[in-house]
């Protein structure tokens, strides 16, 4: 038992300056660069992924069958209101236009002779050479051509019009967003030929939950940033909420109207592409949540996290969920508190705690 004791305080000494050591202060010159977790000042956001729609797109498709004999315009190009877009075989249609032509001469030639003839018989009825019977039948003759020439000159303005369905117009000035034909196709009713939009009229429509309540006159606080467009969020002109629900997801449509001169100003915001919104959230707020540069954040496969210095300078690793990013920096919901140190460079941390 008199070897045990000093055996007992050799353990506890090693144990003790093995444990000190452990947690000694990291050195200043070792230390990781760090700010203090900031409370957040911004009030909590709604955020949801859209899409850019044009409000007015058309699909131009053929309303007779024909084979396409011109296309003028390709994807790119900007049209005019009225400009021809692509020509059908229009050969047969112009016959039967001039055949109706040709017909109303005639018709017109038919009423002139019936007209003369009525004239002479009325004459002479008043001279009593022939019975009322006589004038009535005159009479019909020159009604009925009268008829022929109105029902001809229906006709043939109905076949005029059927040869204007062979030239493709554009409604309205726009893009071409797509050509579906090329030069020789068959056109046939309904097949879509062009297609065009409008690239003053944009919006983005995105989805969002039933239980948002967003209403219109939260559209000057918005915010939309666009995928690959090099330029500062867009606050949109108008919110419509729809009046529909989905009954499996829960979420409804909401559409932002975007400016009109979005499109001179960026180029590149087009149809289709991807969006995210920002809206404020009435119901929230920014108790708990603060902010840290964006720089800090670490990310591993699924993990997201930041390395947290206490107070001697030892950085620890703990997961985060992260909000909204802007100018520079990342709002933390969970997993920092207000004052806390982060390091802003996590390599650095890293190989500080090695």
């Amino acid at each position: 038992m008199t070897n045990t004791y000093p055996k007992i305080i050799c353990l506890v000494t090693w144990l003790a300056i093995t444990t000190g050591s452990a947690h000694a202060a990291v050195p200043d010159t070792a230390r990781p660069a760090s700010v203090p977790a900031r409370p957040a000042t911004e009030s909590r956001v709604i955020t949801a992924e859209g899409v850019v729609e044009a409000v007015r797109q058309t699909v131009l498709a053929a309303q007779v069958s024909g084979a396409i004999v011109a296309l003028h315009v390709k994807v790119g190009d900007s049209v005019t209101a009225g400009q021809v877009l692509a020509r059908i075989d229009a050969r047969a249609a112009g016959q039967t236009a001039a055949a109706s032509q040709a017909q109303v001469q005639a018709a017109r030639a038919a009423l002139n002779v019936a007209a003369k003839d009525f004239n002479r018989q009325k004459q002479l009825f008043q001279q009593g050479f022939i019975s009322q019977a006589a004038l009535d039948q005159a009479d019909a003759i020159f009604q009925a051509a009268r008829a022929i020439v109105d029902a001809q000159i229906a006709q043939a303005g109905a076949n005029q019009t059927l040869t204007d369905f062979y030239t493709l117009r554009a409604p309205y000035a726009g893009v071409v967003a797509e050509v579906s034909v090329v030069q020789g196709d068959m056109a046939l009713p309904g097949r879509a030929i062009v297609t065009i939009y409008d690239p003053t009229a944009l919006r983005v429509t995105a989805n969002m939950p039933q239980s948002a309540h967003i209403v219109a006159a939260m559209a000057s606080q918005t915010r939309i940033d666009f995928a690959g467009a090099a330029q500062p969020a867009i606050t949109p002109t108008r919110l419509t909420v729809l009046p529909t629900v989905d009954a499996n997801t829960h979420t409804q449509q909401v559409r932002f109207d975007l400016p009109a001169a979005v499109r001179a100003t960026t180029p590149a915001i087009a149809p289709g592409m991807f969006a995210r919104v920002y809206l404020p959230d009435p119901a929230g707020d920014i108790s708990g949540r603060v902010t840290v540069p964006l720089s800090a954040i670490v990310r591993r496969v699924e993990m997201t996290g930041v390395y947290v210095l206490d107070t001697d300078g030892n950085a620890s690793l703990r997961l985060v969920r992260l909000g909204r990013v802007s100018n520079g920096t990342v709002d933390v919901l969970a997993g920092v508190t207000a004052g806390e140190h982060v390091a802003t460079d996590p390599q650095a941390a890293l190989k500080a705690r090695k």
